[in-house]
């Protein structure tokens, strides 16, 4: 497949942003083309068009449907695995903050409240433990936070993203 210079742009630029948000460049380049292309592409497709080994676009795929990002489908008469993603960009935004919610911040928040029933944390300075309790309280608070705004239908999301810059103006 033959990317025109926008799809081209689009794939390197997403490339660029996942390794800058610490996912690995060739998995963020492989979720583009699927969202960018817009139908079911096999893995030989894949790396025919972004010029990466078959076993990078496999061990890629995996990581992508462990996110949750990318699915596995058919094609009548074809017995190749296809890979598609959602077109809906509310979508893969509730995907992504949720995986990376339960990835990497509910694992802070349960240690900070591992520390501080701790027997040791007791022994910590005052002013330490303050900090450290306060950093619970923000965690705990984001956390809930993030949980409610993830059950909101993508459209009351919208509105609620609206609401908030409009009330950030008027604080202002």
């Amino acid at each position: 497949m033959q990317l025109t210079d926008t799809a081209r742009r689009f794939i390197v630029h997403w490339g660029e942003m996942g390794s800058a948000w610490g996912v690995n460049r060739t998995v963020s380049q492989i979720h583009a083309l699927l969202y960018f292309h817009g139908r079911p592409l096999n893995a030989e497709d894949i790396a025919d068009t972004l010029s990466v080994a078959r076993s990078n676009v496999s061990n890629s795929l995996k990581e992508l449907q462990n996110w949750g990002l990318v699915r596995v489908t058919h094609v009548l008469g074809d017995r190749r695995d296809y890979f598609e993603t959602s077109s809906d960009v509310w979508e893969l935004f509730r995907t992504i903050v949720r995986e990376r919610k339960e990835r990497e911040f509910d694992p802070t928040t349960r240690l900070l409240r591992e520390l501080v029933a701790g027997p040791d944390f007791e022994r910590e300075a005052a002013d330490t433990q303050d900090r450290v309790r306060e950093t619970l309280r923000f965690m705990e608070s984001l956390g809930a936070w993030a949980d409610e705004m993830l059950r909101l239908s993508p459209n009351t999301l919208e509105k609620v993203l609206k609401l908030g810059a409009s009330v950030q103006r008027l604080v202002r």
